[in-house]
Order: C-alpha cells, then sequence, then structure tokens
C-alpha cells in the first residue's frame, strides 16, 4: 500500500460544502413536515404515519447507492454522478411539495386523506428519497479520500457544515415571516413564509452541489486501489460480493453502532413528529392549525432547532476532548436525553432554547462518531456498499417508531408532549447500548 496523502483544511471543506445545502433541504422538510400535514388536515394521531415511507425509501435506495456507486468509474467521477442527480430531483420536489394545499384537492380519497395529503404524501417520498440520494455520496467520499488520520477531522467539518445548514433551514419561515410575507393562509393552505422558504432552500441546495462537483476531482480506479491497499478494478481479483453476504460479514462495529443508532434516531423522529404540537399546545395554547397561535408555533419550531444546531455545533468542538470516543458518546446522548425530557414541562418559548441546546449534544454526537467508528472498521473494497446499508440503521427505527408512534400517543393519553418524554428515555438506552460498541481498526 502506497503512502496515503494528507488532504489541506480546504481539500476536505470542498469535499464536504455541498452538505450545506443538502442539510438546509432536510432540515425545512423535518422542521415542517409535520406543520404542512396538519395544515392540509391530518389528524395527530396521523402525523407519524406521513413520515413511514421516507425511510422505507431510504433503506431501498441507499444500499443500491452504495453498491452501485462501488462499482462506477466514469469521467465525471465515482460517487458525483449520484450526488448531481439527488439534487436535481430534490430541487424539483421542494418547487411543488409546499404548494399541495393550493391545488384544490379537497376530496377525500383512500385512508381517509384527502387529494392534497396523498400528493404531499408522495412529494415527501421522492423529497426523502432524493435527498438521501445526495447525502449518502458526501459521506462516502470522505471514506474513499481521506486517510484514517484526517478521519475525524474531515467528519467533524462535515457535521459543522451540517449544522450550519440545518441552521439555516430552520431559521428559514421565521426570517420571512419577519421581513414582511405572510405566515398565515386560507384553512388547508400552506403559509407563503414556507412556501418561500422551501424555494429559497432548493436554489442554495443546487448551487452548494455544484460547487462541490466542480471543485472535488475523486480518484482514478488505480490511485483508489493503491489508497486502500484493494485490487484495482478490472485486475480481475476485485471482490464483488452482494449485499446479503456483505451484511452478513458486516464487522461487529456495524451492529453494535447500530443497535444505538436505533434508539437516537427513533427518538429524533418523535422531536420532529410531535416538536410542533407539543410547543403550540404548551406555548400558545392553539391546537387549531389554521389559527395564528399555531402557525406561530410552526416559526418557533423552527427557531428552537436552529438553537438545537448551534448547541450541536458548539459540542462538535467538545467531543475530540474525550480520551474515549463511547465516553463521549454516553454523555452526548444522556444529555440530550435531560433535553428531550425537559420540552414536555416547559410553558415558556424561551425556556425551551436551554431544551433543544441540550438536545444538540445527541445530535452531534449522532453526526460524527457513528461514522468515525464503522469506517476505521471497514477497508475501503466495499466503503459504499457499508455505508448504503449502515444507512438502514437509520431507516428502520424512524420506520419502526412512526409505525408506533399513533399507538403510543393513544397511549399517552393524545398529548403530544408525552412522545418528547418517550424520546428521551429512548435516548438513555442508546446511551445504556453504547457499552456494546468496540473500538476496533480494519485488519485488527
Amino acid at each position: 500500500m502506497g503512502i496515503k496523502r494528507k488532504l489541506s483544511f480546504w481539500d476536505m471543506w470542498n469535499l464536504s460544502f455541498g452538505f450545506f445545502g443538502v442539510q438546509i433541504a432536510y432540515a425545512l422538510q423535518s422542521a415542517n413536515i409535520s406543520r404542512i400535514f396538519a395544515t392540509l388536515g391530518a389528524d395527530p394521531h396521523q402525523l407519524s404515519f406521513f413520515w413511514i415511507l421516507p425511510p422505507l425509501m431510504g433503506m431501498i435506495v441507499q444500499p443500491l447507492i452504495g453498491k452501485y456507486s462501488d462499482r462506477t468509474w466514469c469521467r465525471m467521477g465515482r460517487r458525483k454522478p449520484y450526488l448531481l442527480v439527488g439534487a436535481l430531483v430534490a430541487v424539483l420536489v421542494m418547487a411543488f411539495l409546499p404548494n399541495a394545499g393550493s391545488l384544490n384537492f379537497s376530496t377525500k380519497l383512500l385512508l381517509g386523506l384527502n387529494g392534497a395529503m396523498w400528493f404531499g404524501l408522495f412529494s415527501l417520498i421522492f423529497l426523502d428519497t432524493s435527498i438521501n440520494v445526495a447525502m449518502q455520496p458526501f459521506k462516502m467520499m470522505v471514506g474513499d479520500m481521506v486517510n484514517e488520520e484526517q478521519k475525524a477531522q474531515a467528519y467533524s467539518i462535515q457535521s459543522l457544515l451540517c449544522n450550519a445548514g440545518s441552521l439555516v433551514g430552520y431559521l428559514f419561515p421565521i426570517f420571512f415571516t419577519w421581513i414582511g410575507i405572510a405566515n398565515v393562509a386560507p384553512k388547508g393552505q400552506i403559509p407563503p413564509s414556507v412556501i418561500w422558504s422551501f424555494y429559497c432552500g432548493a436554489a442554495i441546495l443546487i448551487a452548494c452541489v455544484m460547487y462541490t462537483f466542480l471543485k472535488v476531482k475523486e480518484m482514478d480506479p488505480q490511485e483508489y486501489a493503491e489508497f486502500h491497499g484493494v485490487p484495482a478494478t478490472g485486475s480481475g481479483n476485485e471482490n464483488k460480493e452482494g449485499l446479503f453476504k456483505l451484511l452478513f460479514h458486516a464487522p461487529k462495529t456495524f451492529w453494535t453502532v447500530g443497535l444505538v443508532q436505533f434508539f437516537c434516531w427513533a427518538a429524533f423522529m418523535y422531536m420532529w413528529t410531535y416538536s410542533n404540537g407539543t410547543i403550540a399546545a404548551n406555548c400558545w395554547n392553539a391546537t387549531d392549525t389554521a389559527s395564528e397561535g399555531y402557525q406561530a408555533a410552526g416559526n418557533w419550531v423552527g427557531v428552537v432547532f436552529a438553537v438545537q444546531a448551534v448547541g450541536s455545533i458548539l459540542w462538535a468542538i467538545v467531543i475530540p476532548k474525550f480520551k474515549s470516543l463511547k465516553l463521549a458518546y454516553v454523555v452526548s446522548l444522556l444529555i440530550g436525553a435531560v433535553g428531550f425530557i425537559s420540552v414536555a414541562f416547559v410553558h415558556n418559548q424561551y425556556v425551551l432554547f436551554l431544551s433543544y441546546f441540550l438536545i444538540g449534544a445527541a445530535w452531534a454526537a449522532m453526526l460524527a462518531l457513528p461514522f468515525t467508528l464503522l469506517t476505521n472498521s471497514l477497508h475501503g473494497e466495499h466503503m459504499g456498499s457499508y455505508l448504503g446499508l449502515f444507512n438502514c440503521t437509520i431507516c428502520l427505527p424512524q420506520i419502526i417508531a412512526a409505525a408506533l408512534g399513533g399507538v403510543i400517543l393513544k397511549l399517552c393519553g393524545g398529548v403530544q408532549a408525552n412522545m418528547m418524554v418517550i424520546a428521551g428515555v429512548l435516548l438513555v438506552l442508546g446511551a445504556i447500548s453504547v457499552r456494546f460498541v468496540e473500538e476496533k481498526k480494519a485488519g485488527a
């Protein structure tokens, strides 16, 4: 194996800069989807069901993107073609999704959902799928092009850009309201402040992705083989195992970190789903989705999610100071659990800043530590395939949490604030599960 070259700070920055735009789109989705579907007429007990299909599509698409991009070598690159296609589809969907309520699809169709909700649901499926297609290549390119010594730094830069993008996406609706764009609309229609947020997010997304697309030059097959110490493509010695066989031979780190991921992502699914209803009821005493109070709470969700992003950025600086990645993981998740549980008992919108700031510690750990632990345990030969399969540890818990959300909400008396307590308990279980994780290097 040749000497693994080092990248400059700006090389690593360019490698992940497009993630800033992708995360704006993801932040707009996570902060506004429950608000959008509630505005279109969804019952609170139905809200979690709208979140099932997107991660299900992610479970199907991500491993395939990993598998086929591992074998893709063309003039545009290896991962970059998938990055570009995902971004272009996401931009188109972001232009249509927030207009679902303006299409006069008010007739009830299957499962008691009106046409606008069905249109929004299918748009959400395509949006989440395309965002994932655009997002995954960034994680793969770090695994492809960064040596083990710099990998933690590279993923930290990616985490910084991710949280900065979240900050912008979360604040867009309240910003547009502040400059005078209406934050209310006729019943069943999405407020213009949200619509314009999606339009601007789409424009920034494609601009940032094009920057990375043009600035980054991926390795050719020979250089990649030398860098990772694997057979070159076309040599006849490549290992072309299928996804199921790769999964069977996955390192133990894959499964143990996946267990932690299960509890963490289920917790955040409930935050995204029930924050709007919780804050509207606790801080605005609002339950009517067309009311000014409910829509104001919807804007405030973006603000507190932005506070979470700031907390995540600051905590990401603290994480490297821990001598043990596992200890950093445990402490981060427990701090986040305190934040989640406190949300249920807060009735002042400004006190929520502290709650979501604490939640940011868990988010920072979730963005950086799982991928650092996993990629350090992998050989370069199937990096994309394993990262695609690992995405299932993000999607599966969201699907299960979404499927059970309505049932759990009913058991909690229909009070959405109680779901935030459930989220806190899930993070505690995640912290306990960290004890099973082994920090193991590839080949060790």
